[in-house]
């Protein structure tokens, strides 16, 4: 499966267009977690654990829309994006979302 955030890919024509995809996932830090990221956030830098939290979430999200691409038969993801939105008081939702389509390689 080929992702891209641009709207073609060089080298491809697209042969079919089959639509949106996404995945969204909602988390939360435990309250165990928030402890740990209140000591790091007392000493400054990278708060390593919200960091880890956001990665794990972004790519649970990517996750889950590659497989809505494939489900629906694309091999390609073009204009793919992220949108996150804090839903409740330390509570997020992620969203992975790009157009699906089926690509081959141009003569």
């Amino acid at each position: 499966m080929i992702v891209t955030t641009t709207n073609g890919l060089e080298g491809y024509r697209i042969v079919r267009h089959i639509g949106v995809v996404r995945g969204l996932t909602v988390r939360s830090r435990s309250v165990v977690g928030n402890i740990g990221a209140a000591i790091q956030i007392l000493f400054g830098g990278n708060i390593s654990v919200y960091t880890k939290l956001a990665e794990q979430t972004r790519q649970e999200a990517f996750d889950l829309m590659m497989a809505h691409a494939e489900e629906a038969g694309a091999n390609a993801v073009l204009a793919m994006r992220y949108d996150a939105n804090e839903i409740a008081s330390a509570v997020t939702e992620v969203l992975a979302y790009g157009t699906a389509v089926v690509v081959e390689k141009a003569d």
